[in-house]
């Protein structure tokens, strides 16, 4: 089963069933409209105020709600008094912040948004995400464990040769000792040594960890494509394709920054931490607690910077996905902005949600900067701490010089560690958020799952039956007892009016969706029993907006059999009647047809879509209102294409144009999901009254 259907960028998809039956033309208006309906809260005196108390707002941050309630929450005007408390809301607020863009016709996509805390990151699905990808790759991190112990020794030695040359090399070399050099070369020749393993130990590191952090991100990448792919209709239809974006793009670049830097830095900071602690308390314990006293101030200053770290970093992320998520709106929607000249208006958003998100990020560098002047602060302070201390004890004869400074080398070393532990909560914060996002999504489990042992089905017929069957899209009942049986190559046409049940009955043909009740069935076989691969082959949907791919005609024609020779593609072609015009363009068949099959027309673009299915072969063609998008020329030119396309296999034809229907053998009209009437198009027409003879005649004085 091949579906060919655009998917819009950004789009609210969580329509529910009666909102797909739909006609499709309405669906470009209304998204123009939504989008078309902003305001500025935080500017009451800017032109075009008074849009806000009349627009229209959806609400895209509540997608699972009821169709009804989101119908009422939808239609329900925004007050100016709500408009008016908006404009107090702090742009680096978390809460109620939600409520401020939705309005615009703007929001952020949050359903599932989680906080980056250490609670987050450990939930159990996170766990067990992060098991699957990191097992493969234990022994790569145990060797580079090993690698950077080694590099933290060799960091740690560097202070103590320095204490060794001072303290025992130096003093033979002075006036009046005894000239041996031996020390001396020693630390020499070790701090050489020392150099150069640490080099090597940290290059190591790097080369492993940076292969197993791409191979991770590969895997992680593949995983979370591979199971969208897999996932139902319905999960599409309520996960905005902006989300599905997010995933593969912004969440796992949140996990790259912190393999390939995070985790680098948090290892070498609590190895360093760790032993320059020990080695102090070693070499000097008097001074080492002197120097430990600003520890717990360093401590609190790091607990009081994470706290406020996750609030900004929360308000910039929010901040960056409004600026992103108008930018895309407004360039999607690009032709509803020309055409109602909402260029100065999309700017003057523009404007104030890139401020907002500058402040964030002021806010943000702001906070860093307290913090990072405070350590080094104290780093300072306690070089004050051991100069005084440390020399009264040198002065004293209680501490040796190279003691001393290797006091000092070791804080300069101290520190610095503190603020990679601080960058690293940053960085951990996004990456535990985006670590459950993803666990989430690879969580979801396809609504229409692929059976344990599957029907083979060799050679399909395409005699398609409907048993009982109930189907409601959650509350709403659309179908409540459907009996349909349709003999294999008989073309069907389904008319009636918006909302009757017709789309709901095709997408249970193709199995988007499973009913609640009842048996659907091809050649006798439940749907449920049949493989996706079997299912694929035998049934393939054909709707009003085929999405094309950037490519060439070939490619686009091939999609649903790859291995096609160009043979078979152009017999295809020429079947459809498309050869002629696809032969007149630059580069023939070769021809890059660019985005979304811009270079053809509508009736072009439907005859490639066409010419793919017939390709295809399948036992069973779905048309979904496959010509309501033409014009009448274009409507002809795929007449003659579709008598060679419905032949010899069985046809359901979705269409409110009659011209499209007269081509069947046989018609059902429905109404609340039920059949109230079944005929050929010739004997429904002759009877005396019917709804159908009624659409036919309105239908035929429509065209005087």
């Amino acid at each position: 089963m091949t579906v060919f259907e655009p998917r819009f960028p950004l789009e609210e998809e969580h329509e529910g069933l009666l909102q797909e039956e739909r006609a499709s033309s309405e669906r470009p208006m209304q998204r123009e409209r939504a989008s078309s309906e902003p305001g500025t809260p935080a500017h009451r005196e800017r032109p075009m105020q008074r849009e806000r108390a009349s627009s229209e707002p959806g609400t895209p941050a509540h997608r699972e709600r009821p169709i009804e309630q989101e119908r009422a929450t939808s239609e329900r005007p925004i007050e100016e008094e709500e408009i008016e408390g908006l404009d107090d809301i702090d742009p680096t607020r978390t809460d109620g912040g939600h409520e401020q863009d939705a309005w615009r016709g703007v929001a952020v996509e949050d359903v599932d948004d989680v906080t980056g805390t250490l609670a987050g990151f450990l939930r159990k699905r996170s766990r067990k995400l992060l098991g699957l990808i990191l097992h493969p790759h234990v022994k790569s991190l145990v060797w580079a464990g090993f690698l950077i112990g080694i590099r933290t020794l060799c960091v740690l030695a560097g202070p103590l040769l320095v204490e060794v040359a001072i303290d025992s090399g130096i003093p033979p070399l002075m006036p009046g000792g005894s000239g041996d050099k031996t020390t001396i070369v020693l630390v020499v020749i070790g701090s050489v040594v020392v150099t150069i393993v640490n080099a090597a130990a940290f290059n190591l590191f790097f080369l492993v960890t940076g292969r197993v952090g791409q191979d991770i991100l590969f895997d992680l990448r593949s995983r979370v494509f591979d199971h969208f792919q897999r996932l139902s209709l319905s999960f599409h239809e309520r996960y905005t394709s902006g989300r599905v974006q997010s995933r593969l793009t912004s969440d796992v670049e949140a996990i790259a920054e912190l393999l390939n830097q995070g985790f680098v830095n948090l290892v070498n900071a609590v190895l360093l931490i760790g032993g320059i602690t020990v080695v102090l308390l070693v070499l000097d314990w008097q001074l080492a607690l002197a120097v430990l006293v600003v520890f717990p101030v360093a401590i609190g200053l790091t607990w009081w910077f994470r706290g406020k770290a996750e609030v900004a970093y929360r308000a910039t992320r929010e901040a960056v996905a409004l600026v992103i998520v108008h930018f895309t709106e407004s360039l999607a929607g690009i032709r509803a902005v020309h055409a109602f000249r909402r260029e100065p208006r999309n700017q003057e958003i523009f404007d104030e949600l890139d401020d907002r998100y500058y402040r964030a990020l002021v806010s943000s560098n702001r906070l860093g900067a307290v913090y990072g002047t405070g350590i080094m602060f104290l780093g300072r302070l306690t070089t004050v701490i051991v100069l005084l201390y440390g020399g009264e004890r040198v002065l004293e004869g209680q501490m040796t010089v190279g003691v001393l400074a290797a006091f000092l080398l070791y804080l300069r070393r101290f520190f610095d560690p503190m603020q990679d532990l601080s960058q690293f909560y940053t960085q951990f914060q996004g990456a535990a958020a985006a670590l459950e996002k993803l666990a989430g999504v690879l969580d979801e489990t396809p609504a229409v799952p692929e059976p344990e042992h599957p029907v083979a089905l060799r050679d399909p017929k395409g005699a398609l039956s409907f048993d009982h069957v109930h189907f409601a899209y959650k509350i709403v009942e659309i179908l409540p007892d459907l009996d349909l049986h349709i003999p294999a190559g008989q073309t069907l046409a389904l008319v009636g009016a918006t909302g009757a049940g017709k789309t709901t009955i095709a997408r249970l043909m193709a199995r988007f969706y499973d009913p609640t009740s009842g048996r659907v069935s091809l050649d006798g076989v439940d749907l449920r029993d049949l493989s996706d691969e079997d299912l694929r082959r035998a049934v393939v949907m054909v709707t009003q907006d085929n999405y094309l791919f950037s490519g060439t005609v070939a490619d686009n024609i091939r999609f649903g059999r790859p291995d096609a020779t160009p043979a078979q593609v152009e017999t295809a072609a020429r079947a459809i009647g498309a050869h002629e015009f696809i032969t007149a363009l630059p580069d023939g068949y070769d021809t890059d047809i660019q985005k979304r099959g811009g270079r053809l027309s509508a009736g072009q673009r439907q005859l490639v879509a066409f010419a793919r299915a017939f390709l295809a072969q399948p036992a069973v063609l779905i048309l979904d209102e496959a010509t309501s998008s033409l014009d009448i020329p274009s409507e002809r030119l795929v007449q003659s294409a579709l008598r060679t396309l419905l032949r010899d296999r069985t046809a359901v034809i979705i269409a409110h144009r009659l011209s499209t229907v007269e081509i069947a053998d046989r018609v059902l009209v429905l109404e609340d999901g039920c059949i109230v009437e079944d005929g050929s198009p010739a004997d429904l027409i002759a009877a005396d009254a019917g709804r159908y003879h009624d659409l036919h005649a309105a239908w035929v004085d429509s065209l005087v």
